[in-house]
């Protein structure tokens, strides 16, 4: 199976199934001398794991680490490290009954057609556990942003017809679903209850801004920076659709509105407004990079559905097992950690852009 590396000069691999010995990743390219903050990393992964709450699948993963590779005495050595995370609560019992049937918004068919076997064991490789990986090594991406003083920061910012309404940030953490708007995050509690009572799920949408970029990240053309965003956030599982600044809103609007003024403000160029979510032409302009990812419900839900075998017989289904009634708040991390590993490929990738700046490098 290829496509599970991600990045050119800070290059990402994961690797590990939901229901195997364990998750992990490698991350290539990682410069020499990076403080390894453990509280900050398992923090961050924390936001990720299950059984935290109502809301999330009741599968009890402490999510511990290992890290194998790539750091001495706290700091990287500037070689590929190496995370490690066992599966300690894997019940593949109630997938038994599941080799031969195909379970409706999966991957059981595709995965089927094109390798003619697969591990149905929870998705195996399709499963967002895989995610895990991804956001080990978010978190050391975030910690060489935090360096440069860049910010990467994503919220849910609406359940189902529930959409943040009275912003604060403040809040986001102590909301189960990450959404930081108090009186929204309890409303949408309680609807999630209800649909987890009824056996059926919902979708959402995350809003995630980087701050304090330089302008001028981006190759133009196949390369540009909303580009590779878009790749790397339709790469997770759960994601639908991806939209930069106003998204899909640009389509109702004239260019005298959708456009954003220059101005200059103490010696530098700004913009008035920021329809375009920070890049113009796929090259960063210097103000905030704001994009919004629109995830699905989540597939396995306990109501009987319709589908077929692999014999191609129309049967009934019925799912068990320990599932999200809802996606999206351990997904808010996930994004955030794709968004951080674009952002730091870019910036070194972008290290080569001038020649004269290569020469002060050396010289």
């Amino acid at each position: 199976m290829s496509g599970s590396v991600y990045g050119e000069l800070f290059k990402v691999t994961t690797f590990g199934e939901s229901h195997g010995k364990g998750i992990g990743c490698v991350i290539d390219g990682c410069p020499a001398g990076l403080l390894i903050d453990m509280d900050t990393l398992r923090k961050f992964i924390a936001r990720r794991r299950p059984g935290q709450s109502k809301v999330v699948s009741g599968r009890n993963e402490s999510d511990d680490f290992e890290i194998v590779s790539g750091v001495f005495c706290g700091k990287t050595t500037g070689t590929p490290i190496t995370f490690f995370v066992k599966n300690n609560d894997a019940d593949s019992s109630s997938y038994s009954d599941l080799e031969d049937k195909y379970r409706p918004g999966h991957a059981d068919f595709t995965y089927d057609v094109k390798y003619g076997f697969r591990d149905y064991r929870g998705g195996g490789r399709s499963s967002g556990r895989e995610t895990l990986g991804r956001v080990l090594a978010g978190a050391i991406a975030k910690m060489i942003l935090d360096q440069m003083g860049i910010s990467v920061f994503a919220y849910t910012e609406s359940i189902g017809d529930y959409k943040v309404l009275d912003l604060d940030l403040s809040f986001r953490d102590k909301s189960p679903l990450y959404m930081p708007d108090r009186a929204v995050s309890e409303e949408a509690v309680s609807f999630i209850d209800e649909l987890k009572r009824e056996g059926d799920s919902v979708g959402g949408s995350i809003r995630c801004n980087i701050d304090n970029l330089p302008a001028g990240l981006g190759e133009p053309v196949f390369d540009k920076f909303d580009c590779e965003l878009s790749k790397a956030i339709m790469s997770i599982g759960a994601v639908k659709a991806f939209e930069m600044g106003d998204g899909t809103l640009v389509s109702k609007m004239r260019g005298s509105g959708n456009n954003d003024a220059f101005f200059l403000n103490d010696n530098k160029i700004e913009k008035r407004t920021n329809h375009s979510g920070g890049v113009l032409g796929g090259i960063t302009d210097g103000s905030l990079v704001s994009f919004s990812a629109s995830i699905k419900p989540t597939p396995s839900i306990r109501l009987k559905q319709k589908t077929v075998n692999r014999d191609g017989q129309e049967i009934d289904l019925e799912i068990k097992g320990r599932h999200d009634p809802v996606i999206v708040p351990r997904a808010v991390v996930v994004v955030e950690a794709m968004a951080s590993i674009v952002t730091v490929d870019m910036l070194f990738r972008n290290m080569s852009s001038k020649l004269s700046e290569v020469i002060d490098f050396y010289r």
